[in-house]
């Protein structure tokens, strides 16, 4: 992958003081055309019809468990749910820029995302079935638990590359390059108000983190729109902190890529943060809890159907031939496959023990914990005989 360096600032939205809003990147637009960028077209040479469809194949894969785990949900088998339907690109082009290396810090719909770390899809409906805390070891992906408190991540992963710098201050620029880790911390436009978000922007860049931050800015905070958020767009707030930002087209599987790929290069280089706006669109609800329905309307919603990321890209594959109907008819078959094991899993996952619940509050044993497990202990075998069947 050539190495462009950074972009200038006209290509990253200049400084605090001009007035300009930053231009968005994009390489495929929402006709399914491949455009040229000066400086991150290189970052996305590689990019092959075979790549293409696996893209493809990776949005309709996380689409179909979004849309089954909503059923679930509405089914009464999930407490909760988290949609990410409209985001998929976003959260695929950047996943699939990381190396296994690299360590990620989501919210709690970065769905796609888990998808390009490999973590098992039905082990992520543990946590909102309420049977774990979480239901994946982010030991082994590298993919962090879900973070349900807004903004709460990305402290964690700004700390977390701040001791990835550390441990690899002594490297040689080849040894950054080849065996370099990088951060990615993922968070919405809503959480990019929070403290958090600013708090990690200053020790990063104080700290020269390796992280990259990667918001999505999805038009909502759930019932708050983005224009009552920011009077400009997030992309320049990077540089009242002396990192860059640059503004993605965030239905644009293509350039989400490219762009990340960049940042994260930079980041392994020991260059710093970067932050990244990717500008897309919920299309769902900010959860099953909520009813979009109440705060804006259909037009609105319309709006962004002809930007879809699934169908801004499969346009440009079958206009370029590199799909047919047999590929589709297949990538139906396995979302098919892929639903249905997953509700199968839905519905064995044991019922954890209320113990559990005593012994996972701290590592160690702490005596008022054992005090108040055993109360329960005592109250619970109180009703012992109502559930043999006799009276209380």
């Amino acid at each position: 992958m050539a190495n462009t360096g950074s972009p200038s600032p006209a290509e990253t939205g200049g400084t605090a003081a001009e007035s300009s809003p930053a231009p968005m990147i994009q390489l495929l637009d929402p006709e399914g055309r491949l455009r040229d960028d000066p400086v991150f077209s290189a970052y996305a040479q590689d990019v092959d019809g075979e790549m293409l469809r696996g893209f493809y194949r990776d949005i309709a894969l996380t689409r179909r468990f979004d849309a089954e785990a909503t059923a679930l949900q509405r089914q009464g088998a999930l407490a909760l749910w988290v949609p990410c339907r409209g985001q998929e690109a976003a959260q695929i082009g950047s996943g699939r820029a990381t190396r296994p290396t690299d360590y990620i810090f989501p919210t709690y719909r970065e769905h796609g995302v888990a998808l390009t770390r490999g973590v098992d899809f039905a082990e992520m409906l543990r946590i909102f079935r309420g049977v774990s805390n979480g239901g994946w070891d982010p030991r082994e992906n590298r993919f962090h638990m879900y973070t349900m408190v807004l903004a709460a991540q990305v402290p964690h992963a700004t700390g977390y590359a701040m001791g990835v710098a550390q441990d690899q201050s002594g490297w040689t620029a080849e040894q950054r390059e080849r065996d370099g880790e990088a951060v990615v911390a993922y968070f919405g436009d809503g959480a990019s108000s929070e403290g958090d978000v600013h708090e990690s922007m200053v020790f990063a860049a104080s700290f020269n983190a390796p992280v990259v931050f990667f918001c999505q800015n999805n038009q909502w905070a759930i019932s708050v729109p983005f224009e009552v958020q920011s009077k400009v767009p997030l992309a320049e707030r990077a540089a009242g902190y002396g990192f860059p930002g640059v503004r993605v087209d965030g239905n644009d599987i293509v350039a989400c890529l490219a762009v990340t790929r960049w940042a994260l290069e930079r980041a392994r280089r020991g260059e710093g943060p970067a932050l990244i706006e990717a500008v897309t669109y919920r299309m769902s609800a900010h959860t099953t809890a909520d009813d979009p329905t109440k705060y804006r309307t259909s037009d609105q919603e319309q709006s962004w159907v002809h930007r879809d990321p699934m169908t801004r890209l499969e346009k440009h594959l079958r206009d370029t031939g590199q799909i047919d109907d047999e590929f589709l008819a297949q990538v139906d078959r396995d979302a098919d496959a892929l639903a249905a094991d997953l509700r199968s899993k839905a519905f064995s996952f044991p019922d954890p023990s209320l113990q559990d619940s005593f012994n996972n509050v701290y590592a160690e044993a702490h005596p008022l914990i054992r005090e108040e497990s055993e109360w329960f202990r005592q109250y619970e075998s109180g009703f012992a005989d109502h559930q043999t069947g006799g009276n209380r």
